[in-house]
């Protein structure tokens, strides 16, 4: 089941809801995107890292990697933020 729209969405959902072209584009890209081995191998970790938690399919925190490759949970807007424009380089 998808996520509930939320009422004050942030820039780029803005966009995209207003942009039915460029968000087609954007999910096909991502569709591709997500069929990969590395794509599918990446979101076990973390299904398995919220299971092992208690936190499947309940919603609130992200978990993500860090650049060390430990998994720890964070604000699903920052974790999300992060993969956007050329991928902004945070600290975590």
């Amino acid at each position: 089941m998808a996520p509930k729209k939320t009422k004050t969405p942030k820039k780029s959902a803005k966009y995209y809801r207003s942009n039915a072209e460029a968000r087609e584009k954007k999910n096909a890209a991502q569709r591709k995107r997500n069929k990969t081995t590395k794509a599918k191998k990446y979101r076990a970790e973390l299904l398995k890292a919220r299971r092992a938690d208690g936190n499947e399919g309940k919603g609130g925190m992200d978990y993500s990697h860090t650049k060390s490759g430990k998994i720890v949970r964070e604000n699903p807007s920052k974790n999300r933020a992060r993969q956007g424009a050329g991928g902004k380089p945070k600290k975590k």
